[in-house]
């Protein structure tokens, strides 16, 4: 029974704190990151590609949770999300899922701006496939 207990609280005790704000499931959110890839890529800090293509339409979403929105270094923000960042927000899993839902209503709403926009378009309409897609990239980050 203690080398059960032992096995348990290693194990938590080595789990990611992103892995606890991550509710979706990352295999199902592998399939659905396919419609991400178009734009996004999520390459480690040696540059290896881990998921998607190298393309620079998008940010790279490496460590993602608890980034600063707007921050990651070598990509061409727009004004809105900068902005955004500029009040100290970072991506969780409930940002995250809202701002798939529609980029451009999150960031007026967030801002009290109408007129915020987002560069990006696409919109993922389903909260499951949002915290799938959420629990994938957070799957393939360290813990930060």
């Amino acid at each position: 029974m203690k080398t059960v207990l032992v096995t348990i609280l290693a194990f938590a005790a080595t789990t990611p704190a992103f892995a606890q704000d991550a509710t979706g499931d990352a295999v199902a959110g592998e399939k659905i990151f396919n419609k991400c890839q178009t734009c996004h890529v999520v390459a480690n800090d040696a540059g290896e590609v881990l998921a998607g293509k190298s393309s620079k339409t998008g940010p790279n979403l490496f460590k993602l949770a608890g980034r600063t929105a707007g921050t990651f270094p070598e990509f061409s923000y727009g004004k809105s999300i900068v902005a955004l960042g500029e009040t100290g927000f970072a991506w969780d899993e409930a940002s995250f899922v809202d701002y798939l839902a529609d980029p451009s209503k999150f960031l007026k709403a967030r801002l009290d701006d109408k007129g915020a926009k987002s560069k990006m378009s696409f919109k993922l309409s389903k909260d499951t496939d949002a915290k799938n897609v959420w629990a994938y990239i957070n799957s393939l980050s360290p813990q930060s």
